[in-house]
């Protein structure tokens, strides 16, 4: 029998009324950035969705069974592993705080994995590309100049455009050639910083000196002297690509290629993963993919037996 229309609708907002007083909780008692809390939101309102087509009651009466279901039906819309997965992170996440709050005894979701599929290699660009896209700016513009410094650091310290965007003036210490940046979960890490993001990072701060006032503590600022966005910065690093003629980059490249370019050089895995802030070096094994296949190439071309007739 199909239930009447305000049923149904007073059965979602019971669903909406428990996630966001679990957003509280994270943007409250977890300190979990906005962002954050946003995606988690829109993650578990996809699975009320389909609580709603499954006729589920509640959070409190949801299965593994269930949660299977779910991930099952995530694959069926194309949707990518790592997107699925994702979704089930933040189921998971939910019931460890209704059992913090005693309310469920079991995690439903705690078992359930979502399908694999390929994993997609992260985008590095050569050294040689990389060059030029850094190449000092001709123009005195402070603007440039920022842009100049914001990208040597990124490919420097192998920083991610969250940690860059968040860095203050008293994360930087260029006497030391280190910089403070505050990763996933807020867990702060000390990384190097290079000769060349220095020199461009002192001539940044010398041109923001005279152009910030008042109490703003961000390194990196707009036109009108308040942080810089993450927006922002993607399409002042994408302008800056095509006028180098180097192509389309977005700045998880230039951490792409710090990861690539130093694991080449040094064949430390351990320290790559330290200075990238990765918790499981799993996740910084990817690099060990993209340096097999530079090995490859250079095999491909130097290697009597290797080469084509």
């Amino acid at each position: 029998m199909k239930r009447p229309d305000g049923a149904r609708g007073s059965l979602l907002r019971r669903w909406q009324d428990d996630l966001a007083r679990y957003a509280r909780h994270l943007l409250e008692v977890r300190r979990v950035s906005s962002n954050t809390v946003g995606g988690y939101t829109r993650d578990l309102e996809a699975f009320a969705r389909f609580g709603e087509t499954m006729r589920l009651e509640s959070w409190r009466t949801v299965r593994s069974a269930d949660v299977r279901r779910f991930a099952a039906e995530c694959h069926s819309q194309g949707l990518s592993s790592r997107t699925i997965q994702r979704r089930l992170s933040a189921l998971r996440g939910l019931y460890r705080y209704l059992q913090w709050e005693g309310e469920i005894e079991r995690n439903p979701a705690r078992a359930v994995q979502a399908p694999k599929g390929r994993r997609r290699l992260p985008r590095a660009m050569d050294v040689d590309r990389v060059g030029r896209l850094l190449a000092a700016p001709e123009r005195a513009d402070p603007l440039d100049i920022r842009d100049w410094a914001l990208m040597e650091l990124l490919y420097s310290s192998g920083l991610r455009l969250s940690e860059v965007v968040g860095l203050n003036l008293e994360d930087l210490d260029l006497d030391g050639g280190l910089v403070r940046a505050l990763g996933k979960g807020s867990k702060p890490r000390l990384v190097p910083v290079g000769r060349y993001a220095r020199l461009a990072l002192s001539k940044w701060l010398a041109e923001r000196q005279m152009r910030v006032a008042g109490e703003e503590r961000a390194v990196f600022v707009g036109r009108r002297g308040s942080r810089l966005g993450v927006r922002g910065v993607q399409s002042r690093i994408a302008r800056h690509a095509f006028r180098s003629g180097v192509g389309h980059v977005h700045p998880h490249m230039l951490r792409h290629s710090f990861a690539s370019h130093l694991l080449e050089s040094s064949g430390d895995l351990r320290a790559v993963q330290e200075l990238l802030g990765h918790q499981d070096i799993g996740t910084t094994q990817v690099y060990t993919h993209l340096d097999f296949q530079h090995l490859a190439a250079v095999y491909d071309r130097a290697h009597p037996r290797a080469r084509k007739p």
